[in-house]
């Protein structure tokens, strides 16, 4: 993922200016790391350092969700739907 990428991403989903760390942002950029390494790993199928990588970015996801989940219900709600993350 380029900079560039990252910054939208980051500006998009941060709740206030120079936000990096709240769930809704860390959740938006681990789910775009997770779709260009799942691309990846449809081309390089033997790639396994990089599918072990995936797993525990998808696990480090899975728990910062069921977090914000907790936290706010309405946040989580309309982040995996703007996100397209089954819940």
């Amino acid at each position: 993922m380029d900079k560039a990428t990252k910054d939208g991403i980051i500006a998009k989903y941060a709740r206030k200016e120079g936000d990096t760390g709240s769930p809704e942002v860390q959740i938006a950029v681990l789910s775009q790391r997770i779709r260009e390494l799942t691309a990846h790993l449809q081309n390089n199928k033997k790639d396994n350092s990089t599918r072990r990588g995936l797993l525990l970015m998808v696990s480090r996801r899975r728990t910062l969700l069921k977090y914000l989940s907790k936290e706010n219900y309405e946040r989580y709600i309309s982040l995996t739907a703007e996100l397209g993350i089954r819940r």
